[in-house]
This record gives structure tokens, C-alpha cells and sequence, in this order.
């Protein structure tokens, strides 16, 4: 006959309750055991005594006569000190499924093309500010060309036009301000 010391559930429907148990391990979860030699309440805190509660000596004793406890009572007994349990090492437990897996790689996609797409936006911020920058310093100097040229245009041509006739003065003036528009276009 094999020995088990495992759980056997007790209590009404969504308020389990179990008992630590010393049954044939062919008997049914709930039916017919041995020996009750513990309890364990799910519902109480981890840090409250009555949790769990076990016969460290009958446990002992049904220990030495060859019972296997189940993973769940190994952990109780492991806790209290009788009975050093292996830890389980199942590597693959941990690991995320091809869908998840997909979608993780999707998400890491969108990323790389947001972060490329912002890199690219600050790029042409950058080359938008600094045409802007360039064009602005172009008018200040275009327009203090065009604020000097037309003064001194007019004091180098105020000799000429007092020796030459009125018609031709009328002339280099009417000039003067297609030259200022030539230079602004070349800038």
C-alpha cells in the first residue's frame, strides 16, 4: 500500500478549507484517509498561526514508515522545518508564447520607427530653423544694403547731376533702385 500525506478539500463552494491528510494513495482526493494530522485555511492572512496547522510528530512518524507528502504539504513541512524539499526548475514555465513573442516584437518595431520618424522630424526642424536663420540674417543685410546703397548712390550722383542735365539725373535715379531689387534677388 503507498502512502500519501496530502490535501483533502473541505469547506462550502468559494471557501475552501483543507485537511493535512494520511490516505492510501488510490483513494479518492476527498474520500477516506488514514489519519488527519494538520489543517490548512487559504483564506486566513500568510502571517496568521492558524493558517496552518500541523502534527510535526505524526507527520514524523508517518514519514519514517515510507508516506510521500505531495508538492503542496512538501512546501508546508520545507516552511516548518521537517522536511528539506528540491526546488523544481521548469525554464521554459517563464518564457512568453509565439504571440506574445509577436507582439513584442511589433511593439519594438513601432518603437525603432517612432524614434526614427522623431529623429527625422528634428532633423528637418533643425535645417527649417536654420534656413529660416540664414534667410533672416540675408534680409537684415539686404535691407542695410539697400538703406546705404541709395544714399550713397545719391551723394555720389548729386555732382554729376548738377554738370549734367535734369533728364539724365532722372535716369541713374530711377537706376539705382532696380540695382538695390538685383542685388536682393542674388542674396
Amino acid at each position: 500500500m503507498a502512502v500519501k500525506i496530502r490535501l483533502a478539500r473541505g469547506g462550502a463552494k468559494k471557501r475552501p478549507y483543507y485537511r493535512v491528510v494520511v490516505a492510501d494513495s488510490r483513494s479518492p482526493r476527498d474520500g477516506k484517509y488514514i489519519e488527519k494530522v494538520g489543517t490548512h485555511n487559504p483564506l486566513l492572512p500568510k502571517d496568521h498561526a492558524d493558517r496552518i496547522k500541523l502534527d510535526i510528530e505524526r507527520i514524523e512518524y508517518w514519514l519514517g514508515q515510507g508516506a510521500k507528502p505531495s508538492d503542496r504539504v512538501a512546501r508546508f513541512l520545507d516552511a516548518a522545518g521537517v522536511l528539506k524539499r528540491d526546488a523544481r526548475n521548469n525554464p521554459n514555465k517563464g518564457k512568453p508564447g509565439t504571440k506574445a513573442v509577436e507582439r513584442i516584437e511589433e511593439q519594438k518595431e513601432k518603437a525603432e520607427n517612432a524614434i526614427t520618424a522623431a529623429a527625422e522630424a528634428e532633423e528637418a526642424a533643425k535645417a527649417a530653423a536654420k534656413a529660416a536663420a540664414e534667410a533672416e540674417e540675408a534680409a537684415k543685410v539686404a535691407a542695410k544694403e539697400a538703406a546705404e546703397a541709395p544714399a550713397a548712390e545719391v551723394v555720389a550722383e548729386a555732382p554729376a547731376a548738377e554738370v549734367v542735365a535734369e533728364a539724365p539725373a532722372a535716369e541713374v535715379v530711377a537706376e539705382a533702385p532696380a540695382e538695390a531689387e538685383k542685388k536682393d534677388e542674388k542674396a
